[in-house]
């Protein structure tokens, strides 16, 4: 298959609002691909999920910056694409840098100008054109034709919709059947939504049932671990799915002195303090990121606190009601391996261990319904998230021509706190951003305009913008030391000037433990 047809589909989901024609274009972009064969379609479908196969290709940004003249007419595959950035992505040792660069420039000098914006926004995982994990699960059912229930279902213990897609189509519903939970295969973790406060997250659960008993969990700024045992042999994932066994012994080893010899638990691993409050997140992060993760452990040792089982010596759980899911959580967990948690259906009381638990360092909570099943892959109503939120009114200093369905919009906004006389780069964001804010802000930043590099484009330090955002990191990439995490536009302030925004010593109290 052709990349140029790829880009059409894209474009052309990108330009419907139609949740019903976006599943039909996907869906025949399917059943073109499964003329070339098995692999094919695990291909397009990764590639029409928005990401490509391989976990890491080592090109990002800035080695996309500056791209050779396009082709003038288009000859890439799907398919050999894949082979090439399976290549780039496995270089290295000495040279591999050069190597990788040219194989880069080599791959989108073959690419047409229209194909040149998809890979770009497909390698470095940038691709928005609405056509989200679910939205493609229901195009697979469609093209495989079968029920759509039976996709979603094999969806659950699959980390990525293209073995999916592959199994569907070669194979219909039969083969899907495969798809199972097992000891050892990651599935994937059900998700929470969000709400503004704990008021609004207990009426998301219960609505005018005031007095319906909630679980609340201390949502643990950690790494989220599905661990896996199988008598001896123990298996940690990530919440993508990738297997950091090897760079977490701590974690396996609480695992291997569990009583239970087969079971599925999910939590979070975290790095804590002399006073058992959660370290930076980096330096949790600096334990599963890395390959050299467990020569790290004497240095940043992790703890480990689950929150569900979804499996327990042959029994699967993921149907079962939370309540009852806890309750054998109870009988495998010790209490001081499970996360602090609290069952309760008073508001005021639900909304002091809130506060109690952000006090120690943690994230907010998590408010579960206890008659849920365990969702797996799907961010439903059943968990719902409360964490502090914290604003600024920051600077923004640059702005980045959008791509995707953002093209032709200036986008990504850098970010600034005021620094004596200047300005200091704290992040980028363009969440938060609707169509209108997206065409008022091409506007007023064109006028704005110093000077360009590439796809930047420099302004005069003037406008002034809300940001809101869940922490800060330490960051070596920004002068300033700092980084927020999850920045999201608010509004923009014309009522204020550069000179009333936030100062970097104001937000370097706010990294300041408490």
């Amino acid at each position: 298959m052709l990349l140029a047809d790829l880009v059409e589909t894209h474009a052309a989901v990108a330009a419907t609002r139609s949740r019903l024609r976006k599943r039909e274009l996907l869906a025949e972009a399917l059943r073109t691909a499964a003329a070339g064969g098995a692999e094919e379609v695990e291909i397009v479908a990764s590639y029409l999920s928005g990401r490509v196969r391989q976990r890491r290709t080592g090109v990002g940004w800035r080695s996309l910056a500056e791209l050779p003249p396009p082709a003038d007419s288009p000859t890439l595959t799907a398919a050999g694409v894949d082979a090439e950035l399976e290549r780039i992505s496995v270089l290295s040792g000495e040279g591999s840098h050069a190597a990788r660069s040219t194989a880069v420039a080599s791959l989108f000098g073959s690419a047409t100008a229209p194909e040149q914006d998809y890979l770009r926004d497909l390698v470095v995982g940038e691709m928005r054109q609405g056509a989200l994990d679910s939205l493609l699960l229901d195009a697979i059912a469609a093209a495989a034709e079968v029920p759509v229930t039976t996709v979603r279902r094999a969806a659950m213990f699959s980390a990525l919709s293209g073995p999916i897609a592959q199994a569907a189509l070669s194979g219909g519903a039969a083969a899907l059947e495969d798809f199972r939970l097992e000891a050892g295969r990651p599935i994937r973790p059900m998700l929470a939504s969000s709400a503004p406060d704990v008021a609004a997250a207990i009426d998301k659960l219960t609505g005018s049932d005031v007095d319906t008993e909630l679980v609340a969990d201390a949502k643990i700024d950690g790494i989220r671990v599905q661990v896996h045992r199988r008598g001896d042999d123990v298996a940690v994932f990530t919440r993508s799915l990738d297997d950091i066994t090897d760079r977490v012994p701590e974690v396996v080893e609480v695992a291997l002195a569990l009583p239970n010899d087969v079971f599925v638990l999910d939590g979070e691993a975290v790095a804590l303090d002399a006073q058992q409050r959660p370290r930076p997140f980096q330096e949790t992060g600096s334990r599963t990121m890395s390959r050299d993760g467990a020569a790290l452990r004497n240095e940043v040792p992790l703890s480990v606190f689950f929150f569900d089982v979804l499996h327990l010596d042959g029994d699967d759980l993921i149907d079962a009601p939370a309540a009852e899911r806890f309750a054998a959580l109870a009988r495998v967990v010790p209490p001081d391996l499970q996360v602090i948690r609290r069952t309760s259906s008073d508001a005021e009381e639900i909304q002091a261990f809130f506060t109690e638990l952000v006090a120690g360092g943690h994230e907010g909570i998590v408010l579960k319904d206890l008659s849920a099943r365990y969702d797996a892959g799907r961010r439903g109503s059943a968990w719902v998230k409360v964490k502090p939120r914290h604003t600024l009114d920051l600077v923004v200093l640059a702005v980045e021509w959008g791509s995707g369905r953002r093209r032709g919009w200036l986008s990504n906004i850098h970010l600034g706190a005021r620094d004596g006389d200047g300005f200091v780069m704290l992040g980028k964001t363009f969440k938060g951003m609707t169509d209108e804010i997206l065409a008022w802000q091409t506007e007023r930043f064109l006028e704005l305009e110093t000077h360009r590099e590439g796809h930047v484009v420099h302004l005069r330090p003037e406008q002034v913008v809300e940001i809101a955002f869940d922490g800060l990191q330490r960051s070596t990439r920004y002068p300033g030391g700092l980084a927020l995490r999850f920045a999201r536009v608010l509004r923009y302030r014309d009522d204020k000037t550069a000179a009333e925004a936030d100062t970097i010593q104001t937000v370097r109290s706010l990294a300041a433990p408490s």
